[in-house]
């Protein structure tokens, strides 16, 4: 039987996932070439940080006190609207390169995000009240989910666009 995580022992569990995811971003942002792919790891890099430097003063506060008061947690992560644009905008920017390193940091990015964003459900499914520190974790990477789908998505040509398709070969 599995044991029921701690507040305590959640956030410092959340804070080594968003640490990796974190550090995944800023390595790279550092190795890839597209100035468009470097300012979208940018982003989710500093993101993250924010992400990290939210959990530290929530876990500050849970050690002094044993209670966490109402802090809001904000996110860059724009409408699903916003990101078509841009991705669009984009493609009349884009020449013919290969991108396949990018392509393959896009799918390690998305495997951490979807690993980070199922530790999130579970604490909000199993920890109740304590658990709803974690909502807007969740909220939030799934958005990231999608940004970094939607350029998965962009660079493979695959006719899809946030998991709608866009076209198909079959008549």
């Amino acid at each position: 039987m599995e044991i029921m995580m701690t507040l305590e022992k959640a956030i410092k569990t959340a804070l080594e996932y968003e640490n990796k995811v974190c550090d995944t971003y800023v390595e790279f942002a550092d190795k890839v070439t597209d100035p468009e792919g470097k300012r979208v790891f940018e982003v989710l890099g500093r993101e993250e940080q924010e992400h990290i430097d939210y959990l530290e003063s929530r876990l500050t506060e849970w050690q002094k006190s044993g209670h966490l008061s109402e802090t809001r947690l904000d996110s860059v992560v724009p409408s699903k609207d916003t990101i078509a644009a841009g991705v669009e905008k984009l493609d009349r920017h884009m020449d013919k390169r290969d991108f396949g390193t990018e392509r393959d940091m896009l799918r390690k990015a998305l495997a951490l995000e979807q690993e980070t964003s199922k530790f999130y459900a579970r604490m909000v499914d199993e920890m109740g009240e304590d658990g709803k520190l974690f909502a807007r974790f969740l909220e939030i990477e799934e958005g990231h989910q999608v940004i970094v789908q939607a350029e998965i998505d962009y660079l493979e040509k695959n006719g899809y666009f946030f998991d709608f398709q866009e076209f198909t070969m079959e008549h």
